[in-house]
């Protein structure tokens, strides 16, 4: 299994999913206004994510995607997994990029256990338990979901001078205060 910076902004972008869970769609540009991450890049990870089942999406106005699943039951292995394009299969063999394969065969057995290791470790955390993770640190939700669509503009009031804007006007003033 690899980490990568694709890995890293698909588990933010899902956490920020999961904190949201009771308020309705979350749109990918509130998430890439939030944190900073290009919403075409969003796109792609969503697309993977979807595919993979973990993220349904809700089409038209106010739409945007909500968890699939049950958070406890979504791990960062079936996230990381999903956009990186590889089963988190801890016996798949990693590709060798050394030339010599009595090199490689000489640490494949230390890197397939270290793999196997993360791979366990990513299977154990769950979405439900980082999210949880950042509403004890304090992180804030908006109650109500962000206004989207058409809807009306305020309008603004006209504004009225409050000094003479010609001497006339000015001469009338300078009487008046007599």
């Amino acid at each position: 299994m690899r980490l990568s910076t694709k890995g890293r902004f698909a588990v933010t972008a899902m956490i920020d999913v999961g904190l949201r869970a009771n308020a309705g769609p979350v749109s990918l540009a509130d998430i890439a206004a939030r944190h900073h991450i290009s919403l075409s890049y969003l796109e792609q990870l969503f697309s993977k994510l979807r595919q993979d089942g973990l993220v349904a999406s809700t089409r038209g106005p106010g739409g945007g995607y909500n968890l699939a699943k049950d958070a406890a039951l979504i791990t960062v292995a079936d996230i990381v997994g999903a956009v990186e394009g590889a089963a988190a299969d801890p016996d798949a063999p990693e590709s060798a990029t050394e030339p010599d394969a009595g090199a490689a065969a000489m640490t494949a057995e230390l890197w397939a256990s270290l793999n196997a290791k993360m791979v366990a470790y990513l299977q154990s955390i769950t979405l439900q338990a980082l999210v949880n993770e950042q509403r004890e640190r304090g992180v804030e939700v908006e109650r109500k979901p962000a206004r989207r669509g058409i809807y009306k503009q305020p309008q603004s009031e006209s504004v009225r001078p409050s000094t003479p804007n010609s001497v006339f006007a000015l001469g009338g003033l300078l009487l008046s205060r007599r």
